[in-house]
């Protein structure tokens, strides 16, 4: 009897660890993105899933699949739709096909050059906007990261806002993108970015748009002059998730996600900031002619950029545009004090 009742006594700890172990591994979720493990995106991932498996003691888990194992940015984005995966980081550029609104982050100086500021906006009524507008087309989008900000270079010299006028500038296949050069008399052409470094050396355009770390990566200085360090157009990234596989997590543990993402976020910027340093001292030692935008001048060119990239954003976007517009220009107004 006594051999009996140690017996069923050790049948019990091993179904209450098993119980234990099936609780451990209850929501597993596969993110897949396009950086490479050692790029922040990759990094500050890493981070949120530690940080969700340790406060939800190991009741979900985050499997991450780095520089598209999963797809490419368009497959993995209806993965997540269909449910084929859980989750993905896309950025912002990407998502236009399946959400026109979220192309508010293409339009040139949204953001005011006071990273602090930015995140008020991204962290605020605005962002809250733009992740809203994924609810209705199969997501549920959870956090805006930042990923740099993008600069220009040109064989031309960009000595001053007049100076854009008749260059031709490759762009993503963006009617705002394209509005934001025509605004200031150049050209857009909307090429494949594997296709830019032998237009930009064989004159097919004059100059790019790009983060400065991407900028040296790609070795445009080979084939490029003139740097001007504008940040006037934001790279984003959305955290996207599958509804269902969201629905299906405890409130608590939903809470717990939002959370870790929001607190990495500021983590992120500042990897991807060193980056930028770094790459602008790259170019610079390379013998790039660089200038930085002065705030005069950022305010002059975004008071020419941003109206008219706006009238072609309401055009695609809608109503669900109108909406992100009014809650943008509300608290940027209040942000900026304009």
């Amino acid at each position: 009897m006594a051999y009996k009742r140690i017996r069923i006594l050790g049948l019990a700890v091993a179904a209450a660890c098993l119980a234990g172990l099936a609780h451990a591994q209850e929501f597993k979720a596969r993110i897949g993105h396009l950086e490479s493990p050692q790029q922040p995106r990759h990094q500050g991932l890493q981070m949120v899933a530690d940080l969700v498996k340790e406060r939800t003691k190991g009741a979900v888990e985050f499997q991450l699949f780095p520089a598209g194992q999963l797809g490419q940015g368009r497959e993995m984005n209806e993965g997540v739709q269909l449910g084929v995966i859980e989750g993905t980081v896309s950025p912002a550029a990407f998502l236009a096909p399946f959400n026109p609104a979220v192309t508010i982050l293409d339009v040139p100086f949204i953001y005011p050059a006071d990273l602090g500021k930015a995140a008020e906006l991204r962290n605020g009524a605005f962002g809250d906007a733009v992740l809203a507008s994924f609810e209705p087309l199969g997501f549920k989008a959870v956090a805006i990261w930042p990923n740099g900000r993008k600069s220009f270079t040109s064989n031309k010299p960009l000595g001053d806002l007049k100076a854009f006028e008749g260059q031709r500038f490759r762009v993503m296949d963006s009617q705002v993108l394209i509005e934001q050069f025509n605004s200031v008399g150049a050209s857009a052409v909307a090429l494949p970015f594997g296709e830019l470094y032998t237009a930009l050396q064989t004159g097919v355009v004059d100059g790019q748009e790009n983060a400065l770390d991407t900028i040296a990566t790609m070795k445009y200085n080979e084939v490029q002059d003139h740097l001007l360090v504008s940040g006037h157009g934001a790279n984003e990234d959305v955290v996207l998730f599958n509804p269902a596989w969201w629905n299906s997590l405890k409130p608590e543990y939903q809470t717990v996600i939002v959370e870790a993402f929001e607190e990495v976020r500021p983590k992120v910027e500042e990897i991807k900031e060193a980056s930028q340093k770094k790459a602008l001292q790259t170019l610079t030692e390379a013998g790039m002619n660089v200038r930085e935008l002065t705030d005069e001048e950022r305010a002059a060119m975004r008071k020419v950029m941003y109206p008219a990239a706006r009238t072609v954003y309401l055009k695609q976007a809608g109503d669900a545009g109108q909406k992100i517009i009014d809650a943008y220009e509300a608290q940027y107004a209040t942000v900026v004090g304009q």
